[in-house]
């Protein structure tokens, strides 16, 4: 028996991704295929499924390379496979977004479907810009019109109705029209002097609002060189974003920042960010995998009786010896002679959430220091574990030796590249690097033939710079080595 397909018309909402519905999320975290569209922001994207397969159907105005028609069929075919197809549409699948003629087909051929509406850009693009479509001392209505045309064509709106109906007007996908509109709604005899505002990229780190009157916004917007996506609103309304904006007034509210770290790590310094109102877009370029048949790390565990101190240089590392200790049902309490270092803060952290205390940790947070400072601890007859990356940096295990600490250098997890579409990088742009490892993989993303000069590259650690550096990016190293202390050289940054 095959398997029942089925398609979710799931509306992304403006771009911003905390504008995605809870349910919105939850049906794209399920799918197998997922058909999206060019105005889906890329935090959205990165929540699709690394086994789904995507299709990317975007239209840009003016060019439609893949018909609607076959969209509808993409749709159809994908759900007949027995697939679970979601259709990820910017704003709402109902409002100008063609949904209803997506399910014509799907209804002749008895595919089931859910409808996941979205937040529509009409609202939220305006409140991004602190224009409430609608106020009890200036507009009891508003009125949501498609300005798209077709090329060399004029759009029919009845400007005549619109101008009498005395709420605020939101036209959307009007970028080309909106001489057109102005004109139009001025002829219909609309007063000169009414506000209006032409609204691009909103809710984005890059969203621009162009506030004018009637008469004077197409020139305006001409003048400020106002690109789609953009969205027209009309009415007495529009006034109030001199007092009302807001998004752009927050910390980081014009930038949008790049993190690096492998996703499970990146929650933390990306909610902090996003506090503060950047736009932040996940591209995790590493990945980390517990080395699974490991006769070192099994041969240490059954002569643990012959350390005195394990270290340990990530929360990583920690993570993947103590998974370890558990998966070959050795009791934690066979380490209670030991003592233990941790490079830094983070790395304390995750050792004494278990319970043990932490001996040492050095207090600049890289491996020299950590490495100097053991070697003054460590006595002659003392041995050291040190269960890391499987290519640690040689620095640690350089002066350990040096200074003649018997140590053994235990490999427990892996560092992997993930390979990503490379996004487009923009001048106010920061990246986040947490890791050397880090910045290879973006260099990896990118290609060796990308201009990394211009890239605001904010490292976590000198080691970390220092490999930024071999790209000449434009680097700007955190004054401690902690995910806080990279969001406040950010701040500064962006102040600067």
């Amino acid at each position: 028996m095959n398997k029942q397909g089925k398609v979710w018309l799931v509306g992304a909402g403006p771009s911003d991704e905390g504008l995605l519905t809870i349910k919105g999320k939850t049906v794209l975290q399920q799918a197998d295929v997922v058909v999206y569209d060019k105005l889906v922001g890329y935090g959205i994207l990165n929540l699709i499924p690394l086994t789904a397969k995507k299709i990317n159907v975007g239209k840009t105005a003016g060019s439609h390379p893949i018909p609607q028609e076959k969209i509808n069929r993409i749709l159809l075919e994908e759900a007949q496979k027995g697939q679970r197809v979601v259709r990820l549409k910017g704003g709402d699948p109902f409002v100008f977004g063609r949904g209803g003629e997506e399910l014509e087909l799907l209804v002749q051929h008895q595919i089931p479907f859910e409808i996941v509406p979205g937040v529509t850009s009409a609202v939220s693009v305006a409140a991004y810009a602190g224009i409430p479509i609608t106020h009890r001392d200036y507009a009891s209505s508003f009125h949501v019109i498609t300005a798209h045309k077709k090329h060399n064509s004029k759009i029919k709106i009845d400007y005549q109705s619109l101008t009498k109906l005395g709420g605020t007007l939101v036209f959307l996908m009007g970028v080309g029209a909106v001489a057109e509109v102005c004109e139009g709604l001025l002829k219909a005899g609309m007063n000169q002097h009414m506000p209006a505002a032409i609204l691009e990229q909103g809710t984005t780190a890059y969203q621009r609002r162009v506030v004018a009157t009637i008469s004077d916004l197409a020139q305006q917007a001409l003048k400020q060189q106002i690109q789609s996506p953009a969205i027209i609103v009309v009415g007495e309304v529009c006034k109030l974003s001199e007092r009302f904006h807001w998004a752009e007034d927050r910390p980081l509210g014009q930038r949008r920042v790049i993190v690096t770290r492998p996703k499970k790590r990146a929650s933390v310094l990306a909610e902090k960010l996003r506090d503060l109102g950047a736009e932040v877009v996940e591209l995790p370029t590493i990945q980390t995998h517990v080395l699974q048949r490991n006769t070192r790390l099994g041969q240490a565990f059954c002569e643990m009786y012959t350390y005195s101190w394990i270290v340990f240089t990530s929360v990583t590392g920690v993570e993947a010896f103590f998974q370890k200790l558990i998966e070959s049902r050795i009791d934690v309490r066979t380490l209670s002679s030991l003592k233990f270092a941790a490079i830094g803060s983070a790395t304390k952290q995750a050792i004494e959430q278990r319970g043990i205390l932490v001996e040492y940790m050095p207090l600049c947070y890289d491996a020299h220091a950590l490495a100097e400072g053991l070697a003054k601890r460590v006595h002659t007859q003392e041995k050291v574990l040190i269960p890391r990356a499987l290519h640690g940096t040689e620095q640690l295990t350089e002066i350990l030796a040096r200074h003649q600490v018997a140590f053994d250098d235990v490999p427990i997890y892996e560092t992997v590249m993930n390979q990503h579409a490379p996004i487009e990088l923009k001048e106010q742009d920061i990246v986040a690097f947490t890791s050397a490892s880090t910045v290879k993989g973006f260099v990896q993303t990118f290609g060796t033939d990308f201009d990394y000069t211009g890239v605001c590259a904010v490292c976590i650690g000198e080691q970390t710079a220092q490999q930024a550096k071999k790209y000449q990016m434009n680097v700007i190293v955190a004054k401690e080595a902690t995910i806080d202390s990279m969001i406040e050289t950010i701040k500064k940054e962006v102040i600067r």
